[in-house]
């Protein structure tokens, strides 16, 4: 009753009171007119318990708060080279023999996605990097409907984060919300565009916190939640009651990609640590410990005293390593970094990977059977403050007539060697005019080499010239 205003009891009553009359001029028995009373009243205060306003004041609604962060989320389509389905298409003898001269078709593919604009005055847009890959232009349409085309400020594959940036006025954002202070059970709302629909807002909670081990990005640390999360929704904006960004919504698991309720998003202080990178230096720039570890079997487990399944084994610590400086040694058995608990590799790996350069770190381990702990601070290993070690994965090879060679297997989106043309599978044959036949060659090289590296690249039959900045 507490509930009810003086006006939907007054309303109940007369209610009431007019129905008993009515049914009093044709009801004889007292028990009978009874009953109908009692039934009336407990309906009449049931349909009373639904008010429009409680207290006077409307109804909890998510609208207010949709209205002021919808303008903020973006609608992402890109243009990029047109997929051939065919490769004889792309041969040039086949498009000769059959008649195909000139150039091969450039019409543009499309794809849809999100984003989140984080700065209306710098019209800064934050999604992720697969929703942009391999675009040639990128086109932002906002919720009022206009569109411009975006510059590419920097892209993270390894953890799925882009920023790009448009020139327009008017803009709204949305502020970052400090997601180190979610909890499981918190509400949560998706702003995105799934399935090329337009704008959609879907609700939920936080299902879990710090998901990784997906095998979805190389570092991960995810924001799990039943917010429907749909193809389309990738880059759009998790927020919460406050109309804060918890999260940029990155993937889904479920059946044929749809929504069963198993949604992740990028958590905002990792996506706002990115993105700070990504505007200072056009790149993330990520450090090691400078340790090989292994997993910890029951076998390790029982000899180093520890439950088995609760870390990893260092089983070598680099010359003048972040490690070895902080005092790491062989046979500790590392079982959480910064108060989260590591169960393998990939573990360590991730949680390293997520720490900027130069940031502390504090590193539990088991060393004789007792805990302890030592900090750590994160540093880029010699061999890692090169472009080429940052951006490219290269591999040892071997010509038919025994000559060895350095193939580039893959190069980072976004990079400052993929700006500088480097693709893969180039070979590189020298590095300031000194041949180079394996990557030993390349990581002696490089470290000697000034400020400038200049790389001789072999391409099919033709050879060229890449510069880059050895820093």
């Amino acid at each position: 009753m507490n509930s009810l205003t003086s006006s939907s009891i007054y309303r109940s009553l007369f209610l009431v009171a007019k129905y008993f009359l009515a049914c009093a001029a044709g009801v004889k028995s007292p028990a009978r007119l009874l009953a109908i009373f009692l039934s009336t009243v407990s309906a009449s205060l049931t349909h009373a318990a639904f008010p429009e306003a409680v207290d006077g004041e409307p109804l909890p609604s998510l609208a207010p708060i949709l209205e002021r962060v919808t303008p903020a989320v973006v609608n992402i389509s890109t243009k990029g080279p047109v997929q051939r389905g065919n490769p004889l298409m792309d041969d040039p003898f086949f498009r000769r023999f059959f008649g195909f001269e000139g150039e091969a078709e450039s019409a543009p593919a499309q794809s849809l996605g999100s984003g989140v604009i984080v700065d209306a005055e710098q019209g800064l847009v934050v999604t992720n990097q697969h929703v942009i890959a391999n675009a040639s232009q990128v086109l932002v349409t906002l919720s009022d409907g206009r569109e411009y085309e975006a510059n590419i400020i920097g892209t993270d594959p390894e953890a799925d984060i882009a920023v790009v940036q448009i020139k327009a006025d008017k803009l709204t954002h949305i502020a970052w919300a400090d997601s180190s202070e979610l909890r499981v059970g918190d509400f949560a709302i998706a702003i995105g565009n799934p399935f090329g629909l337009g704008q959609t807002v879907t609700s939920g909670i936080v299902s879990a916190l710090g998901r990784s081990g997906l095998g979805i990005e190389s570092f991960e640390d995810f924001i799990q939640t039943d917010a429907s999360i749909n193809p389309g929704n990738s880059g759009g904006a998790l927020i919460n009651l406050r109309g804060e960004l918890i999260g940029i919504n990155t993937a889904i698991v479920g059946p044929s990609g749809g929504n069963v309720g198993i949604g992740f998003a990028i958590p905002s202080n990792m996506a706002r640590d990115l993105t700070e990178q990504l505007l200072e230096v056009g790149e993330v720039r990520r450090g090691a410990l400078g340790i090989a570890a292994q997993p910890l079997t029951d076998a390790l487990a029982e000899a180093f005293g520890v439950p088995s399944g609760q870390g990893v084994v260092i089983g070598r610590v680099e010359p003048d390593s972040p490690a070895a400086k902080s005092g790491l040694k062989v046979g500790d058995v590392i079982t959480a970094i910064d108060d989260r608990r590591v169960r393998d590799l990939r573990g360590v790996r991730n949680q390293i990977g997520l720490v900027r350069l130069g940031q502390e770190m504090k590193v539990d381990i088991i060393r004789n059977k007792e805990p302890q702990s030592i900090l750590v601070v994160v540093e880029a290993l010699p061999g890692m403050t090169n472009p080429l070690a940052r951006s490219t994965r290269l591999s040892n090879q071997r010509s038919r007539n025994g000559r060895r060679y350095v193939e580039v297997e893959a190069v980072r989106p976004g990079s400052v060697v993929e700006n500088a043309g480097l693709q893969r599978g180039d070979i590189i044959l020298s590095i300031n005019r000194k041949a180079v036949g394996t990557i030993d060659d390349i990581e002696e090289l490089v470290s000697t080499a000034g400020k400038k590296l200049v790389l001789l690249i072999q391409r099919n039959r033709t050879t060229f010239y890449i510069e880059l900045d050895n820093n």
